[in-house]
């Protein structure tokens, strides 16, 4: 096993070259707008996951990971090349579900703001249901026993 600090940093250097290379070298015109965002490797350094968001709809997403998948092989020779590790770790692409997850979130919070405003507007004009203070001052109790 190694060093989860060299994991890491072996991880952030696989995301930039698999960036730039996408960015440069590669031609696919399946490829849509890709952005590579995480990368994590075992271990024991021999797998990477790569993680990337494709701007589109559905079948853009589908084309890219078919590109992606016939790319792997430039990709990971370019890694090997660029990182200089004994072992080029094998390259899996994964689809990001954070785009999925921020929009999941906005809807509830848009929920949750239109439910503050429903409640804000039907407090408006309510009243207690009792007395304005329903707790009795201690300072009130005192003076009448004084007296």
């Amino acid at each position: 096993m190694t060093d989860t600090a060299r994991a890491r940093k072996l991880a952030d250097r696989i995301q930039v070259v698999v960036a730039e290379t996408l960015q440069r070298r590669i031609k696919d015109p399946r490829l849509g707008y890709v952005t590579i965002t995480d990368a994590r490797v075992t271990g024991d350094l021999r797998e990477a996951t790569v993680f990337y968001t494709v701007y589109g709809d559905e079948t853009e997403r589908q084309a890219s990971a078919a590109a992606l998948e016939s790319a792997k092989g430039v990709l990971r020779s370019e890694v090997g090349r660029q990182t200089g590790v004994r072992f080029t770790p094998t390259l899996t692409f994964v689809a990001d579900a954070l785009p999925d997850n921020a929009k999941n979130i906005d809807d509830l919070l848009d929920r949750a703001r239109q439910s503050d405003a429903a409640v804000r507007t039907a407090a408006a004009g309510a009243s207690y249901a009792g007395e304005a203070d329903p707790y009795r001052s201690t300072r009130d109790d005192d003076a009448d026993e004084d007296e």
